[in-house]
């Protein structure tokens, strides 16, 4: 009996434990999540859409928008939706607004409805994830933008032209250049991804309500377009095993290839000096060797020859960096190299 009953308590304190690193862990920053809070409009009851298009008529006229056809919010994505499409929710202006009794008996007092662009960016989540909870915008409150407080209106125009995807107030990549400079800037260096051409976009590799667009590793979002360096290898290099962008910077690079630095002092953070890099050379004038030191050897480059060989661009000779079926330095001579 004192055994099982050691074994008890031993299980509750680790129980105990548990939940104390967990808790330590959201105190700390280690799990993040952007809280959202709903806004209320206390006492009010819903009066139907008809009802705010008495007052609000622009929204249905020839001027709301221009390329909706002049039939306004009716001709919008929101405006479409379906009855059966609500799931029980209120249909129309009140899905956003709230209840706009309180708004037409104080005779459009805006104090009395909920203004998105007047709400705290937690709200203004909490409104549109009340129907935006699935697919790729599920995991909107552990995104990078939600904990920048980033609000939805700050991209999506809910009431503006909808030529444009998912209601955004400007094209990809132009919306997201207008906060991210920087990645813009990068998108002009001599090495960077199609963008700017036209041939992809800002969305292809980023969910702008989650982070990246896969659930698994960085590098399986890279090989959905460069496969051919997935492999297996039999010899296989670790950092492209790890994080492709540990070599490359997808957003752009002065260096070839996208590299975050040109060949060698790339290679050069985690390989120590080539041996044939370290060697000393004569200046080797006639050919003849037997005048050369047990440290030297002939080349016909200097004194500095080897340096000139073997450090100025390693995939001279290793070709295949990302991963090979040889080995990089195969044996000859017996096993014995120099």
């Amino acid at each position: 009996m004192l055994f099982k009953s050691t074994g008890i308590k031993t299980g509750r304190l680790i129980s105990v434990l548990l939940l104390v690193m967990f808790l330590a862990a959201c105190a700390t920053g280690a799990i993040r999540e952007k809280m959202l809070s709903m806004p209320q409009v206390d006492g009010a009851s819903y009066v139907g859409q008809d009802t705010c298009l008495e007052c609000h008529d622009d929204m249905a006229g020839e001027d709301f928008p221009a390329s909706t056809g002049g039939e306004g919010f009716a001709k919008t994505i929101h405006g479409r939706l379906a009855d059966f499409e609500m799931m029980g929710a209120e249909k129309g202006c009140e899905s956003c607004h709230g209840p706009g009794s309180l708004h037409v008996d104080a005779e459009g007092d805006p104090d009395s409805i909920l203004r998105p662009a007047e709400l705290a960016a937690e709200e203004v989540g909490a409104i549109c994830a009340s129907c935006h909870t699935d697919g790729s915008l599920m995991d909107w409150t552990h995104s990078e933008h939600a904990l920048a407080d980033l609000s939805c209106t700050d991209c999506h125009s809910i009431h503006g032209e909808n030529h444009a995807k998912a209601s955004l107030k400007q094209d990809d990549p132009e919306l997201c250049y207008s906060c991210h400079q920087e990645m813009q800037a990068k998108s002009n260096f001599p090495s960077h991804h199609p963008i700017k051409e036209g041939k992809m976009s800002c969305g292809d590799c980023h969910n702008p309500h989650g982070e990246l667009n896969t659930h698994e590793r960085t590098n399986d979002l890279c090989l959905d377009c460069h496969s051919r360096y997935q492999g297996p290898f039999i010899f296989g290099h670790a950092p492209v095993e790890d994080d492709c962008t540990i070599c490359h910077d997808p957003h752009g690079s002065v260096a070839n290839n996208l590299l975050v630095q040109n060949e060698p002092f790339l290679c050069l953070q985690c390989h120590e000096g080539h041996f044939h890099l370290l060697r000393q050379a004569s200046s080797y004038d006639d050919g003849d060797d037997s005048v050369l030191s047990a440290t030297e050897a002939a080349n016909p480059h200097g004194t500095e020859g080897f340096q000139m060989s073997f450090g100025t661009k390693c995939t001279t000779c290793h070709a295949v960096v990302h991963g090979s079926d040889s080995p990089s330095q195969p044996l000859t001579g017996g096993g014995l190299t120099r």
